[in-house]
């Protein structure tokens, strides 16, 4: 978002005692200083200047935000590329700018504002006060702000702005990342987050009101408002009521004798977890006492992403033995996603990956809608998605069974947008995930929804006991019937950009200038896909159907041998993620073999494309 500071006039009352020597680096120091009311923040820029640390200040205030795949998200703390009071301000007053010009009515339709339970004590920042700071700006405004009077699920937000009919809505969180992050998601009105070109547009509108406005530092004008509504109890009833929309087998779940345990990881997701089941007829399930109220230093895990599997779910599967529960759900910290364990018959837990809970979801999704369709509906009508680095399971059900399978790129922005299309052209949308445990199970919110997700596995293990089946061994059924989709996801870290672009570029330029590699080791390459480039060797005019996103760095490489591998940077954290999976026809399911070839090919992929000890990279596990 352009270079150091912004353009407009500098306080001039604002004296900055030292020069640092850099003209534009002083522009934005004395910005800084002049707009920023938080003096927790101000003194740290204040404490870098005195302390003569002019790189940091410059890395601070000479780069701003941009979107990636979940909007806006950073570290709290001061500086105009980090989240606090001043960039939450001025991303509004961007936001308001670019609203006015494309809705006459957007005063009267109104803005959803939610917020999750992160919060810095030495920056003064916390998501309860960056969402008043949003509302602040848009009551000064004259717009009617739906203001939510506690912590909410991401999912709210999206289902907001659809049911309230307003034009977007935002919702401060960092979901799961660590504890120091925080961000600033948006959606626009059709429930979806947002895509291109609003993005893009939305920045260059915040560039064009940096200084902020009056009024926009009143957190407190969300309380004396009339302009302010809140929407808790209205949308909280709303949702429970369209989750019944997709349970199915209500008079199981009100006898089952199957115990369930749930963490909502320090998070928002206790309350809103314990309704659904509620909902779903079930008896609420077991929380995790240690870890069912909000805590913004997420006291009891190293890491709040319940990805990271049991060694994060500790205290979840110890409860469950003590209580006899065989299924664990987890939520993230805003609960948008979902983990889940499940109690094999050797007393040993298994954590299931985002792509075996698709398959199963997937299964599930697509068998109750056949037994509960008309008999005049047309399975042809029927989509399922998946993000296009996720597993390739859904297409083999599709094909196999007659609906739609469609990919999209990373991030369920694209999913959500490409849904709301396909449901205004008449289709119908039972499903879509992405890899990293987020799912969307029916239509009502366009977004990923843990909350959902949970009592949906809750009502599918219901069923499955009644038919003498586990999840697991359930999911073993699918992958006879549909063919094995074997699959790894990891990362490595790396926190410097340069050597990032610099493996990219060098696998562009393997074999010779804009010549991709030709093989790995010892495994051949059938074709490339560079979505950043927008460059597919295996279209006839080697031009990607995806659209080009050059913001990031994602190259496909499809295997002789039938396994399909993705490279790709991460669009909230500091990680270069690997994909892998290799696909097999029904009746081929020798999956030991399968596993050893994909192991041995990821090995290669690392040795060969990613070369970590050449690179400084610092594998997941490490």
């Amino acid at each position: 978002m352009g270079d150091c500071g912004a353009p407009g006039d500098v306080n001039s009352n604002v004296l900055v005692a030292r020069s640092t020597g850099d003209a534009q680096l002083d522009k934005a120091v004395w910005q800084w200083l002049s707009w920023d009311k938080n003096q927790k923040t101000k003194e740290q820029i204040e404490s870098l200047l005195q302390d003569g640390k002019h790189q940091e200040l410059r890395e601070r205030l000479c780069c701003r935000l941009s979107f990636g795949t979940a909007g806006l998200r950073s570290a709290m703390g001061a500086g105009f590329c980090y989240i606090n009071d001043l960039t939450v301000i001025q991303s509004t007053q961007g936001i308001y700018k670019y609203l006015e010009r494309n809705f006459s009515d957007f005063k009267q339709r109104g803005f959803v504002v939610g917020y999750d339970t992160r919060g810095q004590v030495t920056s003064n920042c916390s998501s309860k006060k960056l969402a008043k700071l949003t509302a602040a700006v848009l009551l000064a405004k004259d717009v009617l702000v739906y203001f939510f009077s506690t912590y909410v699920p991401t999912p709210f937000v999206p289902y907001a702005v659809q049911q309230l009919g307003a034009v977007a809505g935002v919702m401060i969180t960092a979901s799961h990342n660590r504890k120091e992050d925080n961000g600033y998601k948006v959606y626009w009105e059709n429930g979806a987050q947002i895509t291109s070109p609003h993005d893009k547009e939305i920045i260059k509108c915040i560039e064009e009101c940096v200084e902020p406005w009056n009024g926009s530092w009143n957190e407190n004008r969300v309380d004396t408002s009339p302009l302010r509504q809140d929407p808790l109890r209205r949308i909280c009833d709303s949702y429970m009521q369209d989750l019944t929309k997709i349970c199915y087998h209500r008079e199981l779940n009100v006898q089952s004798s199957l115990k369930f345990v749930h963490t909502s990881f320090h998070g928002v997701g206790h309350d809103y977890v314990q309704l659904a089941f509620k909902a779903f007829g079930f008896q609420p399930p077991i929380p995790v006492p240690e870890q069912k109220d909000p805590d913004p230093d997420f006291s009891t895990v190293k890491c709040p992403n319940p990805e990271e599997g049991e060694s994060v779910l500790e205290l979840s599967l110890r409860l469950a033995e003590k209580e006899g529960a065989k299924v664990v759900v987890a939520t993230d910290p805003d609960a948008d996603r979902l983990a889940v364990a499940e109690q094999q018959d050797n007393g040993c837990w298994k954590v299931f990956t985002g792509n075996e809970l698709a398959a199963l979801f997937g299964w599930w999704m697509f068998s109750c809608w056949k037994e509960n369709c008309s008999p005049d509906a047309d399975v042809r009508n029927v989509y399922m998605l998946a993000t296009t680095v996720s597993s390739k399971i859904l297409r083999a059900i599709a094909l196999k069974e007659g609906f739609h399978f469609e990919e999209t790129l990373p991030g369920f922005k694209w999913i959500g947008s490409r849904v709301k299309n396909l449901l205004d052209n008449g289709k119908e949308v039972l499903f879509a995930f992405e890899e990293s445990i987020g799912f969307m199970c029916g239509t009502s919110v366009l977004d990923k929804d843990g909350v959902s997700a949970a009592v949906v596995i809750a009502e599918m293990a219901t069923y499955l006991q009644g038919q003498g089946l586990t999840l697991a061994q359930k999911l073993l059924d699918i992958y006879e019937t549909y063919g094995y989709h074997i699959s790894k996801t990891s990362y490595f870290l790396c926190y410097d950009p340069p050597t990032i672009k610099r493996i990219f570029e060098r696998l562009r330029n393997f074999e010779g200038p804009q010549c991709y590699p030709k093989c790995c080791g010892a495994y051949n390459i059938l074709h490339v896909r560079d979505v950043t480039t927008g460059y597919d060797s295996s279209q006839l005019n080697h031009k990607s159907v995806l659209p080009v996103s050059r913001n990031s760095q994602m190259l496909t490489f499809t295997f002789q041998n039938g396994c399909v591998a993705t490279l790709r940077t991460s669009g909230t954290e500091p990680k270069i993620k690997y994909y892998a999976e290799m696909c097999a026809l029904p009746g081929l399911s020798d999956r030991g073999v399968l596993e050893e070839e994909l192991q041995k090919l990821i090995e290669a992929l690392i040795e060969n494309f990613l070369e970590p000890a050449k690179n400084g990279l610092t594998w997941r596990s490490a």
